[in-house]
């Protein structure tokens, strides 16, 4: 147990220490700095841009930037939806998986173009070879509009006053050929060498233990799960995701893809410091997060190890720790770690079953979604953040009697407003979609696995995790239904987009105020002071409200273990 202790730090240490000189490159990157990858990029780009019919040198303002973003969004989502519902008609199907239906699809289509990957099909039988390669471009494409998205907010702290923000789509090509594409390449060498299949053949016919003959389904895995955990996506290749033995085959390369999820949302942190020249303020933010993930991390490894009380009352050795829905070949400790960093960067794979998980464990996973504002996913993570600072920076104005300003940018009324709608979206759609799911028992009622406290706790978990475009789950859910097909694929969409206009649009306005210069009296948002009340703001708004929901299932669930 002790080794793997160290080895959950060791990811996480690992992972800070790739991402401070990763936040130099992505700088470097945005800013149009010269980078090593240049000579290898450049001409590629330019031939991109000439084909497109893009002008690169075209300054955007911030509604320009959210055009492009949306209207390229809404091309993915009809071209990827009439591929899903035609797949057994095209090539690359070896395993002949048929079309789906249009509930189905509809749902697919928008979870990989929103970065969220709740998948309501099984990998296996689900798509053809054909559709996970472009579920795996949507996984490229969705990573790199958050990111463009947040690049935008960095432009508007860059300069003291600008009414346009950069172009989007040379953000957008640069997060995927220059940060994107590389890191996908090497994490993808190293799964293969590790074990993890690369082939375009269909099923293969092994020899199991007990002497049967199984089939065994493959396919193009490596470069799949390198993206889905690089661009925080999380679809699984598999049903059972990171728990397969093909897409995780061994402690090596969990701790390879653990790394790889949380590697580029730190990384944008200091890129964020580092582009707007404060780099304190970068790392007041990397330390409020740190704080909030190390709240709820180290619990979830503390009780996963620990094993199930119950179990432990059979007089069953419980050593190795609550190990039902875990790997053996991972461990309690490495998972308990492994379901927190999920649920608080958005990636939403797994290497265990989060259905599973310890009562609290499980609430801790609903907490992480429901706040939604520690690390986050590529780009959308410090978007989350921002809309917090605004709040913060707001609220200390009113407690000292001055008009609140924000790197030289006085925050009124509008910003205010947009702020506040933002971060009251995100409990709304999780608290609605959740309240009328089980108002309406004839529509979900068959579809639980688990009655009582735990049966609520999967419907929570389904709309927690469509609204924070996470996409694990409570999988003893029987999603794949019109019902949540469809109910999710709206939270999903709403869910993604109103969090990036709204921030952007703050970030659009306040870029277009004059500038005021910081005098004694300014507010010091790079301080400890200040990460403490954006912090307890965080846990006011996001965790609070949840409270009751969360009594009804986890809580009641963890009482019920243990009488």
């Amino acid at each position: 147990m002790n080794t793997e202790i160290l080895g959950v730090i060791a990811m996480f240490v690992l992972a800070i220490a790739i991402a401070i000189p990763l936040g130099k490159y992505i700088a470097k990157v945005y800013a149009g700095e010269r980078t090593f990858l240049d000579m290898l990029f450049n001409p590629i780009e330019i031939r991109l841009y000439k084909i497109s019919c893009i002008d690169e040198t075209a300054p955007m303002n911030w509604k320009q930037h959210l055009q492009a973003l949306l209207t390229i969004n809404l091309v993915w989502f009809v071209m990827v939806f009439v591929l899903l519902m035609t797949q057994q008609y095209l090539p690359l199907n070896p395993d002949n998986n048929p079309n789906m239906s249009a509930d189905l699809a509809f749902n697919t289509v928008i979870s990989f173009v929103v970065n969220c990957n709740l998948q309501h099909y099984s990998g296996e039988t689900g798509v053809s070879y054909l559709s996970q390669m472009v579920l795996m471009f949507l996984q490229f494409v969705s990573a790199a509009s958050g990111m463009a998205a947040a690049v935008v907010v960095f432009e508007a702290f860059k300069h003291k006053t600008a009414q346009h923000l950069g172009n989007f789509y040379v953000f957008f090509v640069k997060s995927i050929t220059r940060i994107l594409l590389p890191l996908s390449v090497l994490v993808a060498l190293i799964l293969v060498f590790n074990g993890t299949p690369m082939t375009f053949e269909g099923k293969d016919t092994m020899s199991a233990m007990e002497g049967q003959n199984v089939e065994v389904s493959r396919g193009p895995v490596a470069a799949f799960v390198a993206i889905k955990h690089l661009g925080t996506n999380g679809g699984g290749f598999f049903g059972t995701n990171g728990a397969h033995p093909f897409e995780n085959p061994n402690y090596t390369t969990n701790m390879v893809e653990m790394i790889a999820q949380l590697i580029i949302p730190f990384a944008m942190i200091f890129a964020f410091g580092i582009y707007i020249n404060r780099k304190r303020f970068s790392y007041m933010i990397f330390g409020v997060m740190t704080v909030g993930f190390l709240c709820l991390v180290i619990p979830n490894v503390v009780m996963e190890s620990a094993g199930n009380p119950a179990i432990e009352r059979m007089g069953i050795n419980m050593d190795a720790g609550a190990m039902e829905g875990k790997e053996s070949r991972i461990g309690a400790a490495a998972s308990g770690f492994w379901s927190i960093a999920t649920t608080v960067i958005s990636t939403g794979s797994v290497n265990s079953m989060h259905d599973s998980s310890m009562p609290l464990s499980g609430m801790n996973e609903l907490l992480a979604m429901m706040i939604n504002s520690f690390y986050g996913g590529v780009g959308v993570g410090i978007l989350n953040f921002f809309i917090f600072v605004i709040l913060a920076v707001f609220i200390s104005g009113l407690m000292v009697g001055r008009t609140p300003e924000f790197f030289g940018k006085k925050i009124e009324a509008r910003e205010i407003k947009i702020a506040l709608i933002i971060a009251l979206v995100h409990p709304f759609l999780i608290l609605v979609g959740t309240a009328l799911a089980v108002s309406m028992p004839g529509l979900t009622e068959s579809t639980l696995n688990n009655p009582s406290f735990h049966g609520f706790s999967e419907i929570l978990y389904e709309y927690t995790s469509a609204s924070a475009n996470n996409g694990s789950g409570f999988e003893g859910l029987g999603d794949n239904t019109p019902w949540w097909n469809i109910s999710t694929g709206i939270v999903l969409l709403l869910a993604r987009f109103i969090p990036i206009i709204g921030p952007v649009a703050i970030a659009g306005l306040l870029a277009q105020k004059a500038y005021i210069p910081e005098g004694s009296g300014t507010l010091k948002t790079d301080t400890a002071t200040f990460g403490v009340l954006i912090l307890t703001i965080i846990l006011i708004i996001a965790a609070l409200a949840f409270f009751p929901a969360l009594t009804l299932g986890p809580i009641a669930e963890y009482f019920t273990l243990h009488q």
